[in-house]
């Protein structure tokens, strides 16, 4: 009996290894495999699916029983080349850059000097005008483009991307204003105690400490303005009527679809080529980005 007892005892003992790595196997499926590929099917194949059918040729869009719908016989640039030759894209995605870095500037600047006053000056009232700015970034750009567009028809800004640049900043600025009041209460008040106790000024306090230690927060919200600037949809199709003036978003919708024909490869491409700015600019700052959401300067 007691020869079996230890035999049953190593037998278990050699199997128990194999139970563990099954049931670790199991579970880093379970929680990184699943998700991850779950992940990869929602958001990652919308890109997959612009970009094969970018490079696709018009017999193999139009006929899926004799071709693979998600994949590529016969790849062909006529589509970029249409995009990128026969219509006016390039300057639409100049304008779209230039708009988009005009609000993001203006708006960042407005929103700085708004954040640091309401959190730094301590004036009476000031949490409530904190509460009022973000509770203006939730009225819907629907119901405020009709007001605006009588404005910028007033002022001779209609059809303009002066227009945009001036408006987009009206949605911008009460999210980074909040932001940014969030980020600077991060930051020790006792650093700018010591530089008002030197002799510096409220000007030389923002730009030589607040402003270097807010850096990831600027970053942040920065790219908060940029990506909805340049995605945005409602005023630019509201307040820009030439062809020549239009953004991305909106040209690629108004003027590569004629009647009941939709140009599929073109509108692919053009949305493809429209978001890699985007994801260029996230890739550049990204360490700024998740340093701002994780924490900034602590005591």
């Amino acid at each position: 009996m007691t020869d079996t007892a230890q035999a049953s005892a190593v037998a278990d003992a050699k199997a128990a290894p194999d139970t563990m790595a099954w049931d670790s196997g199991l579970r880093r499926l379970m929680m990184i495999y699943l998700p991850l590929g779950c992940f990869v099917l929602v958001l990652l194949f919308p890109f997959y699916w612009m970009a094969i059918t970018s490079f696709k040729p018009n017999a193999e869009l139009m006929n899926y029983k004799e071709h693979n719908p998600f994949w590529i016989t016969s790849p062909t640039l006529a589509h970029i080349k249409h995009l990128l030759f026969d219509t006016a894209y390039p300057r639409w995605l100049w304008t779209t850059m230039l708009v988009a870095i005009g609000s993001t500037t203006l708006s960042l600047i407005a929103s700085t000097l708004a954040a640091y006053a309401i959190e730094r000056l301590r004036f009476r009232g000031s949490p409530y005008v904190g509460l009022g700015i973000y509770l203006a970034y939730l009225v819907p750009p629907s119901i405020l483009f009709i007001p605006l567009a009588t404005v910028v028809v007033q002022f001779g800004l209609f059809d303009s991307p002066l227009a945009l640049i001036l408006v987009y900043p009206t949605f911008l600025v009460p999210f980074c204003t909040w932001l940014l009041i969030g980020y600077f209460k991060s930051i020790p008040y006792e650093l700018e105690e010591c530089a008002l106790v030197d002799g510096a000024t409220r000007l030389q306090i923002l730009r030589r400490i607040t402003l270097p230690l807010a850096v990831p927060g600027l970053i942040s919200a920065g790219i908060f303005s940029f990506t909805l600037s340049w995605n945005e949809f409602i005023y630019a199709l509201a307040f820009i009527q030439s062809g020549a003036n239009k953004t991305v978003p909106v040209a690629i919708l108004t003027e590569l679809v004629t009647g009941d024909v939709y140009q599929w490869g073109a509108l692919m491409a053009g949305s493809l080529l429209g978001s890699l700015p985007v994801a260029i600019f996230y890739s550049l700052f990204v360490d700024y980005y998740v340093s701002s959401l994780t924490g900034a300067v602590k005591e």
